[in-house]
């Protein structure tokens, strides 16, 4: 074989040649034969187009040549799609769309024909390779139309006040048991692990006037729980101390009856014993009663009911001390 390289002729042996050739097709099937399945990912093999098999992560060989070709799933990533806003620096083209059309997907009429704006993220893993790659053309892109269908469905059954304050969570709910079983019926092959919703806000022109609604009710909601607080906090109180009163007085009633049981015991065993003997009954009284009530008096003087006179007379209270 000759060639030419500027004005000077070369001959070069066809052996040489296709030795080279030769050389550059075996480094070409050896680049081409051995491929690497990222940690996250399965690789999904096709043999002249036709699925072959799903292998794990790792060093593989295939067929070079392009015969067998190689199509790698993030099977173990957990990807996720925002509707309404971006997060910047993702890497996922379907995470987001332009801000157009952020505007549009965040626009939605409530039940009570209200307007307000959703934000919300979905939260999705790729559960079948196969069915991800081939079942549908574009099932990213499927799946955000699936999703945006969706939340204005469960948006379009509610208030304004249920979607802006007590109802989010009871709309990813069902937003995602809903997501979850259309996901299954168009054999999308991902999973849906997640809806959150984010910013949930009433229109522009209105967000003033709707905050300080939202406002007013908090404060309503505070005293209403001081309130509460405040009756949680007196009444059992009050339970407890008419209790206490009311324990109080069943003891002081049973210590009455007791009382006055044992009076009316003593009562008649005196007059069991006053019916025996009737004289030493009564001067045992009379005794016993001079004995309780003299202690009482101060000053006690003793007269002979014989005398006549002052005197004679029995002093018994005690002297002055003399100074």
């Amino acid at each position: 074989m000759i060639f030419r390289v500027g004005r000077t002729y070369y001959t070069l042996p066809l052996r040489l040649l296709g030795a080279g050739v030769l050389g550059v097709a075996l480094l070409a099937g050896v680049v081409t034969t051995f491929y690497t399945v990222e940690a996250e990912s399965q690789g999904v093999v096709l043999r002249f187009g036709r699925y072959l098999k799903t292998v794990e992560p790792g060093l593989r060989m295939r067929l070079p040549f392009g015969i067998d070709r190689v199509y790698r799933v993030p099977v173990r990533r957990q990807l996720k799609q925002e509707f309404g806003f971006a997060t910047p620096g993702a890497t996922n083209p379907y995470q987001f769309t332009d801000t157009r059309e952020q505007e549009l997907e965040r626009s939605m009429v409530t039940g009570d024909l209200n307007a307000a704006s959703v934000e919300w993220v979905v939260q999705y893993r790729i559960a079948d390779p196969l069915a991800y790659l081939f079942a549908f053309r574009d099932p990213a892109h499927a799946l955000r139309d699936l999703s945006e269908s969706v939340m204005r469905a469960v948006i379009g059954d509610r208030t304004v006040d249920e979607v802006i304050t007590v109802g989010r969570q009871e709309i990813e709910i069902e937003a995602l048991d809903r997501l979850k079983r259309l996901v299954a019926q168009y054999g999308l092959g991902v999973s849906i692990d997640q809806i959150q919703l984010k910013n949930v806000n009433p229109p522009t022109p209105v967000q003033a006037s709707f905050n300080e609604v939202n406002q007013a009710q908090q404060e309503r909601e505070k005293v209403i729980n001081l309130a509460r607080g405040e009756y949680n906090k007196v009444v059992p109180r009050a339970r407890g101390e008419a209790e206490e009163r009311i324990r109080a007085a069943e003891g002081y009633a049973v210590r009455r009856i007791n009382e006055a049981e044992g009076d009316a015991a003593r009562f008649t065993a005196l007059f069991t014993e006053y019916t025996k003997a009737p004289e030493v009954t009564r001067q045992r009284l009379y005794l016993e009663t001079l004995e309780e009530v003299l202690p009482r008096l101060r000053g006690k003087i003793v007269v002979d009911e014989a005398a006549r006179q002052v005197l004679p007379l029995l002093q018994l209270q005690p002297g002055k001390p003399t100074p």
